[in-house]
Protein backbone atom coordinates (compact mmCIF):
# COMPACT_ATOMS: atom_id res chain seq x y z
CA UNK A 1 0.00 0.00 0.00
CA UNK A 2 2.85 2.38 0.88
CA UNK A 3 4.81 1.22 -2.49
CA UNK A 4 1.49 2.21 -4.65
CA UNK A 5 0.78 5.37 -2.42
CA UNK A 6 4.56 6.65 -3.50
CA UNK A 7 4.36 5.17 -6.83
CA UNK A 8 0.71 7.41 -7.09
CA UNK A 9 2.38 10.73 -5.54
CA UNK A 10 5.44 10.56 -7.96
CA UNK A 11 2.68 10.04 -10.91
CA UNK A 12 0.86 13.54 -9.49
CA UNK A 13 4.52 15.25 -9.26
CA UNK A 14 5.84 14.00 -12.91
CA UNK A 15 2.42 14.98 -14.49
CA UNK A 16 1.75 18.45 -12.37
CA UNK A 17 5.64 19.27 -13.58
CA UNK A 18 4.84 18.24 -17.18
CA UNK A 19 7.62 15.47 -17.21
CA UNK A 20 6.42 12.52 -20.02
CA UNK A 21 10.09 10.66 -20.07
CA UNK A 22 13.00 9.53 -17.63
CA UNK A 23 15.37 11.67 -19.85
CA UNK A 24 13.36 14.77 -19.34
CA UNK A 25 12.97 13.68 -15.43
CA UNK A 26 16.60 13.34 -15.38
CA UNK A 27 17.50 16.89 -17.05
CA UNK A 28 14.53 18.76 -14.94
CA UNK A 29 16.63 17.85 -11.43
CA UNK A 30 19.69 18.27 -12.94
CA UNK A 31 18.91 21.88 -14.15
CA UNK A 32 16.99 22.44 -10.59
CA UNK A 33 20.21 21.24 -8.50
CA UNK A 34 22.63 23.43 -10.69
CA UNK A 35 20.50 26.27 -9.70
CA UNK A 36 20.28 24.74 -6.13
CA UNK A 37 24.05 25.14 -5.97
CA UNK A 38 24.65 28.28 -7.66
CA UNK A 39 22.43 29.83 -4.93
CA UNK A 40 24.03 28.21 -2.19
CA UNK A 41 27.46 29.18 -3.65
CA UNK A 42 25.67 32.93 -3.79
CA UNK A 43 24.93 32.44 -0.42
CA UNK A 44 27.56 31.28 1.55
CA UNK A 45 29.78 34.05 -0.57
CA UNK A 46 27.37 36.56 1.16
CA UNK A 47 27.68 35.27 4.50
CA UNK A 48 31.34 35.31 4.53
CA UNK A 49 31.32 39.03 3.58
CA UNK A 50 28.43 39.25 6.42
CA UNK A 51 30.91 38.00 8.79
CA UNK A 52 34.25 40.18 7.42
CA UNK A 53 32.14 43.45 7.51
CA UNK A 54 30.43 42.38 11.08
CA UNK A 55 34.50 41.75 11.84
CA UNK A 56 35.71 45.20 10.62
CA UNK A 57 33.25 46.96 12.35
CA UNK A 58 34.08 45.15 15.70
CA UNK A 59 37.58 45.83 15.40
CA UNK A 60 36.78 49.92 14.47
CA UNK A 61 34.62 50.03 17.45
CA UNK A 62 37.12 48.82 19.74
CA UNK A 63 39.79 50.68 18.28
CA UNK A 64 37.92 53.95 18.94
CA UNK A 65 36.91 52.33 22.96
CA UNK A 66 40.07 51.94 23.51
CA UNK A 67 43.03 54.24 21.83
CA UNK A 68 43.20 56.50 24.51
CA UNK A 69 43.51 53.85 27.03
CA UNK A 70 46.61 52.37 24.38
CA UNK A 71 48.14 56.15 24.13
CA UNK A 72 48.22 56.78 28.30
CA UNK A 73 50.02 52.99 28.05
CA UNK A 74 52.47 54.28 25.36
CA UNK A 75 52.85 57.15 27.38
CA UNK A 76 52.72 55.60 31.16
CA UNK A 77 56.53 55.96 33.12
CA UNK A 78 55.53 52.01 34.53
CA UNK A 79 54.58 50.21 31.64
CA UNK A 80 54.52 46.51 33.11
CA UNK A 81 52.19 47.84 36.05
CA UNK A 82 49.92 50.17 33.19
CA UNK A 83 49.65 46.54 31.36
CA UNK A 84 48.77 44.73 34.30
CA UNK A 85 45.50 47.00 34.82
CA UNK A 86 44.75 47.39 31.68
CA UNK A 87 45.46 44.32 29.86
CA UNK A 88 42.26 43.49 27.81
CA UNK A 89 41.91 46.69 26.23
CA UNK A 90 45.08 47.18 25.36
CA UNK A 91 44.80 43.74 24.02
CA UNK A 92 41.41 45.16 21.79
CA UNK A 93 43.36 47.72 20.39
CA UNK A 94 46.28 45.72 19.28
CA UNK A 95 44.15 43.19 17.61
CA UNK A 96 41.98 46.53 16.16
CA UNK A 97 45.39 47.89 15.22
CA UNK A 98 46.03 44.14 13.17
CA UNK A 99 43.09 44.12 11.45
CA UNK A 100 43.36 47.41 10.15
CA UNK A 101 47.16 46.64 8.64
CA UNK A 102 45.36 43.28 7.27
CA UNK A 103 42.77 45.56 5.18
CA UNK A 104 42.92 45.10 1.70
CA UNK A 105 42.75 49.52 1.36
CA UNK A 106 43.90 52.98 1.83
CA UNK A 107 40.82 54.27 3.86
CA UNK A 108 38.84 52.03 6.33
CA UNK A 109 35.19 52.48 5.89
CA UNK A 110 32.92 54.25 8.82
CA UNK A 111 30.46 52.22 11.09
CA UNK A 112 27.39 53.63 9.08
CA UNK A 113 28.55 52.52 5.68
CA UNK A 114 29.53 48.87 7.38
CA UNK A 115 26.01 48.93 9.15
CA UNK A 116 24.46 49.71 5.59
CA UNK A 117 26.20 47.08 3.49
CA UNK A 118 25.79 44.52 6.04
CA UNK A 119 22.00 45.13 5.83
CA UNK A 120 22.31 45.26 1.97
CA UNK A 121 23.84 41.59 2.19
CA UNK A 122 21.48 40.43 4.94
CA UNK A 123 18.68 41.73 2.25
CA UNK A 124 20.07 40.12 -0.65
CA UNK A 125 21.00 36.96 1.80
CA UNK A 126 17.08 36.95 2.58
CA UNK A 127 15.96 37.38 -0.83
CA UNK A 128 17.89 34.42 -1.77
CA UNK A 129 16.79 32.25 0.85
CA UNK A 130 13.31 31.78 0.02
CA UNK A 131 14.23 30.80 -3.92
CA UNK A 132 17.02 28.76 -1.62
CA UNK A 133 14.33 26.74 -0.23
CA UNK A 134 11.51 26.57 -2.56
CA UNK A 135 14.84 24.89 -5.07
CA UNK A 136 15.33 22.52 -2.17
CA UNK A 137 12.26 21.55 -1.97
CA UNK A 138 11.98 21.19 -6.26
CA UNK A 139 15.02 18.98 -5.94
CA UNK A 140 14.20 16.64 -3.26
CA UNK A 141 10.80 16.31 -5.54
CA UNK A 142 12.78 15.47 -8.12
CA UNK A 143 15.21 13.23 -6.74
CA UNK A 144 12.33 11.37 -4.90
CA UNK A 145 10.61 10.89 -8.11
CA UNK A 146 13.98 9.51 -9.76
CA UNK A 147 14.11 7.04 -7.04
CA UNK A 148 10.91 5.92 -6.84
CA UNK A 149 10.88 5.63 -10.59
CA UNK A 150 13.95 3.63 -10.66
CA UNK A 151 12.26 1.32 -8.30
CA UNK A 152 9.72 0.98 -9.61
CA UNK A 153 11.57 0.07 -13.60
CA UNK A 154 13.91 -2.34 -11.23
CA UNK A 155 10.49 -3.99 -9.76
CA UNK A 156 9.16 -4.31 -13.41
CA UNK A 157 12.44 -5.91 -14.58
CA UNK A 158 12.27 -8.34 -11.68
CA UNK A 159 9.12 -9.72 -12.54
CA UNK A 160 9.57 -9.57 -16.43
CA UNK A 161 12.86 -11.69 -16.07
CA UNK A 162 10.71 -14.02 -13.27
CA UNK A 163 7.90 -14.24 -16.29
CA UNK A 164 10.81 -15.00 -18.55
CA UNK A 165 12.08 -17.78 -16.92
CA UNK A 166 8.93 -19.35 -15.76
CA UNK A 167 8.05 -19.47 -19.55
CA UNK A 168 11.39 -21.10 -20.78
CA UNK A 169 10.72 -24.09 -18.11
Amino acid sequence: VFNLKEAARTLNFLTEAGISDYAQMEQREAEVSARFQEISGKMKRLEGRMAEVADLKYHIIRYSKTRETYRKYRQAKDKAAFYLEHAEEIAQYEAAKKAFDAFPGEKLPTVSELQSEYRKLLNEKQGLGEEFAKLKKEMQNYRDAKKNVDQILQMGDGERREKEREHLR
